[in-house]
């Protein structure tokens, strides 16, 4: 019998986008991993903040320490993860032409964005492991349901990696790297991380409410330090700033 011939015709096209968008992640997180300064910002800085405000009383704040500073560096390290490291990074890969090769290929943009996201999911996982551990080390001890607390931390990573986009894609990568460490360090003072939203004076504190790390701090808090059920409208602010940033992004990104 005479075995069937073999077809050789070349049969271009792209990948399936979900293979293509796991290939990039992949490539994201390979990329921050191996880079010393952005470790040192989305990981050693949270965790210095946490054993510092927890175990030297420089500030009064309501209840153990531990209990309130641990959700605040919690939201401080998805936003240094999610908004300023990514920020930095995509805004230098634009101008190194990086964006502009990938712009080439059959990735789209929304496709890029989510795979940026995929990274700075699997980055903030360890994260959230390496705070944990150390401030259950330290005595804190999470009261409310988990269920919630990672729905916050998935709507405020959403939040902050549209801001992040929507920045990267639109400045230039000196004025990215600017800003970004300035959002860092406002939002680092205003957003409730180490000091208690109720100090600020009304009116100010009627915005700082509106911002998403105070909205992703206080839904935290709420939830694991005083064992609160669903926090509706902190979830309601990241949810918006999410909608938001991600469609301006989606919307405005440049590659070059």
């Amino acid at each position: 019998m005479t075995a069937p011939a073999l077809d050789f015709t070349p049969a271009p096209g792209a990948a399936p986008l979900r293979r293509m968008v796991l290939a990039q992640a992949a490539a994201e997180i390979r990329a921050v991993l191996r880079n010393g300064e952005q470790l040192l910002l989305t990981l050693i800085i949270p965790v210095l903040v946490l054993v510092g405000f927890s175990a030297i009383p420089l500030l009064e704040v309501p209840g153990r320490r531990v209990d309130f500073v641990t959700p605040g560096v919690l939201a401080l390290a998805i936003m240094s993860t999610a908004f300023t490291g990514q920020a930095i990074g995509t805004g230098f890969e634009r101008r190194y032409g990086v964006l502009k090769r990938l712009g080439a290929t059959p990735l789209s943009r929304s496709g890029l964005m989510l795979a940026k996201t995929l990274a700075v999911v699997a980055v903030e996982a360890l994260q959230v492991v390496v705070i944990a551990a150390v401030a259950l080390a330290m005595g804190w001890r999470p009261q409310g349901g988990a269920l919630w607390a990672v729905a916050l931390l998935v709507l405020g990573t959403a939040a902050f990696s549209g801001l992040a986009l929507l920045m990267a894609g639109t400045l230039r990568a000196e004025a990215t790297l600017a800003a970004a460490n300035l959002v860092y360090l406002v939002l680092l003072g205003l957003g409730g991380v180490v000091v208690p939203v109720t100090a600020f004076p009304h009116a100010l504190r009627a915005v700082v409410e509106l911002l998403p790390i105070t909205a992703l701090t206080e839904g935290l808090r709420a939830v694991l330090a005083h064992g609160s059920g669903l926090p509706v409208r902190d979830l309601l602010v990241l949810l918006v700033w999410a909608v938001l940033s991600l469609g301006l992004a989606s919307r405005f990104f440049r590659w070059e």
